[in-house]
C-alpha cells in the first residue's frame, strides 16, 4: 500500500497564484490515475483534477481554466498549480488515485483572503 505526502499550501490573496507537489511512495505511480481533492470546512471532499497515465487531465468545472494538474513518473510526483484564485478555493487539498486507493495523507491547506 502507497503512502502520500502533500505540500506547497498557504496564504495566498485572491487573484494570487500557488502550486501544490505531491509525491506517492508505490511502485505503480506510473499506471494509474491521479487526481487534487480538496475539502472545505462543513463540506465533503471533492475531486477538483485528474490525469491519467497517458497524460489526460480533466478538471471541474468549478476550477476549469485555473488549475493545472500534471505529473513527473520519474519523481512519482504530481503537481496542481492554482492560477486566478478565489476565496471560495480556500480547502485542505490533498491527493489520491482516482478512484482511491492509498490512505489519506494530512493534505495542505489553501488559503484565499485578502
Amino acid at each position: 500500500q502507497g503512502q502520500v505526502v502533500e505540500s506547497g499550501g498557504g496564504l495566498v490573496q485572491p487573484g494570487g497564484s500557488l502550486g501544490l507537489s505531491c509525491v506517492v511512495s508505490t511502485n505503480i505511480f506510473s499506471i494509474i490515475t491521479l487526481g487534487w481533492y480538496r475539502q472545505a470546512p462543513g463540506k465533503q471532499r471533492d475531486l477538483v483534477a485528474r490525469i491519467t497515465s497517458a497524460g489526460s487531465t480533466v478538471y471541474a468545472d468549478s476550477v476549469k481554466g485555473r488549475f493545472t494538474i500534471s505529473r513527473d513518473n520519474a519523481k512519482n510526483l504530481v503537481s496542481l498549480h492554482l492560477n486566478s484564485l478565489k476565496p471560495e478555493d480556500t480547502a485542505v487539498y490533498y491527493c489520491n488515485r482516482v478512484p482511491v486507493m492509498f490512505p489519506w495523507g494530512q493534505g495542505t491547506q489553501v488559503n484565499v483572503s485578502s
